[in-house]
């Protein structure tokens, strides 16, 4: 039997990895793809990372995975498709190859942002196409941006980005934000944000990095071209959660409820990465999630 399995091999869970095979712990990740890294192989560059400015969303998840390899951590690509005894001491992890057992269970299968779906967004993502303003947004110092969403996070990018941008389109398809009264207020105080009620998006057009952005008033049917540098999507993201909703507590988004220590109510199931609950979501948090998964998991190891 394993000492952990670690479901998923994004930043999160690879440095789980990497801390379980310090510990000298039995380990096994399972990933669902064959390329691990997560969302961070979809990033052209990095530059919030410590220590490593500039460096390439590509070659920073394949650091991270050579890493755990080096300690000798064990890879299988399978899908999971159910985890039984949750409660007991010995859980099972059943995927569509084999059947696994552990004494404890890292969660760490990340979070997707809600995409648009409209052409160029696919093919701009990382080349001035973003889901990500704290991530990326000193790319666009003295630049004209647009960010998409009404709620807290699209509120919060905009005056982000308004500190560093020329200027900063806020375009939201209803004609009152969800975001909260006092970020709502500094968002009209802030001169350099220009709002765009009732507004979608039709398209995002450029040749090798985001030009142009295709709205739609979608009261009016007026359309309306933007001449930009960046598009910041803030519409939502999905927690991959849907497999643990009915084994472990999750909030009302599907975020499965663990503090630092990422202990989830089941003793010795942890999580670890986008999928907790928590206000920011960074390559940088997802690292020390792990990090803190593999603490909790000797600490309980060791009182078995």
């Amino acid at each position: 039997m394993l000492d952990v399995i670690i479901i998923g091999s994004g930043p999160a869970g690879l440095s789980a990895a990497i801390y379980a095979m310090r510990a000298g712990l039995q380990t096994l990740v399972i990933e669902k793809h064959p390329m691990s890294g997560g969302q961070v192989l979809n990033t052209v560059d990095v530059d919030n990372y410590p220590g490593l400015p500039g460096i390439g969303g590509f070659e920073l998840g394949m650091n991270f995975r050579k890493h755990a390899e080096d300690l000798g951590a064990q890879f299988v690509t399978a899908e999971v498709t159910g985890i039984e005894g949750v409660k007991d001491e010995e859980k099972v992890v059943v995927t569509d190859k084999e059947t696994y057992r552990c004494k404890t269970l890292v969660l760490a299968m990340g979070a997707t942002h809600r995409m648009l779906g409209v052409p160029g967004e696919e093919s701009l993502r990382g080349m001035g196409v973003s889901y990500c303003a704290t991530c990326d947004g000193a790319f666009f110092r003295g630049k004209t941006v647009a960010v998409i969403g009404g709620g807290d996070v699209a509120l919060e990018d905009a005056l982000f980005l308004a500190r560093g941008c020329e200027k900063v389109y806020l375009i939201h398809r209803r004609d009152a934000f969800r975001g909260a009264r006092s970020l709502q207020q500094k968002v009209f105080d802030t001169p350099n944000i220009e709002v765009i009620w009732n507004s979608e998006v039709d398209a995002i057009e450029g040749e090798e990095t985001v030009q142009m952005l295709r709205i739609r008033n979608n009261k009016t049917g007026v359309k309306q071209s933007l001449s930009l540098q960046g598009v910041f999507v803030a519409v939502g993201i999905t927690p991959e959660t849907k497999l643990v909703r009915d084994l472990v507590a999750c909030d009302a988004n599907g975020y499965i409820c663990a503090d630092e220590n990422c202990k989830t109510d089941i003793p010795g199931i942890f999580a670890a990465g986008d999928l907790r609950t928590k206000p920011l979501r960074q390559i940088v948090t997802a690292v020390a999630d792990g990090a803190n998964a593999i603490t909790s998991v000797e600490a309980y190891i060791n009182t078995r």
